[in-house]
């Protein structure tokens, strides 16, 4: 099986962007939704009582929902999507700790473990000329390589921020506070980054028809 193709790539295969946010953020709702409603849904179904408390119920179905999610885009692709393959092992590794030992320290960790992950591909993959940004954003808009090749270096640096961040978060605050800073706080974060990257994407994108730098 292959691995998604280059950004730039013409025979690279895309999924719409409402799809593929559809993919990468459901998980995490459902996460959200377990969580949150967690003993209403162990009184509905007893089998999940056996998991224990909200936290264990909304890890276990984040490990099948993010699962799933792979396996879709896969069926639609024909293609291992990279950087949610990587979200979804540490996920099932150390949710299967969470579950295994019955600690939430494991799934907190998670997030900490995931963005240094994903700032030291990042990064690692400019040392070997690769922007692997360009396969999370590719369905977004296009860019020249200099572009992309400045703008991962940008997202490596930020997701060493929201690792140190989640550590701050899940060392201080309930577990509750975290689920919802997890869900609600940290996406806020991600879209002003975002935000403030308007000015280099607008200097780097590819015109359509021209293939030139804007």
């Amino acid at each position: 099986m292959e691995f998604e193709r280059d950004p730039n790539d013409p025979s690279r295969k895309e999924l719409s962007p409402l799809l593929k946010l559809a993919l990468e953020l459901g998980p995490l709702a459902i996460f959200f939704l377990f969580n949150s409603r967690g003993e209403q849904i162990a009184e509905a179904f007893p089998v999940l009582q056996a998991l224990g408390k909200p936290i264990f119920l909304a890890t276990a179905a984040f490990m099948v929902a993010i699962t799933i999610s792979l396996v879709a885009s896969l069926a639609l692709t024909k293609r291992l999507p990279v950087m949610p393959l990587i979200t979804g092992v540490v996920v099932l590794v150390f949710g299967g700790l969470t579950l295994w030992l019955h600690d939430d320290l494991f799934i907190k960790l998670k997030p900490t473990i995931i963005n240094c992950l994903f700032g030291a591909v990042l990064l690692g993959g400019l040392l070997f000329g690769k922007s692997l940004l360009g396969y999370v954003f590719d369905s977004a808009f296009k860019l020249t390589d200099e572009g992309w090749r400045v703008l991962t270096l940008r997202w490596g640096l930020f997701f060493f921020v929201l690792a140190a961040i989640n550590e701050i978060v899940w060392r201080n605050f309930s577990t509750d506070f975290w689920v919802n800073f997890k869900v609600f706080g940290v996406m806020p974060i991600t879209l002003l980054f975002t935000m403030t990257q308007l000015p280099l994407i607008q200097k780097h994108a590819l015109v359509e028809d021209e293939g030139d730098q804007a």
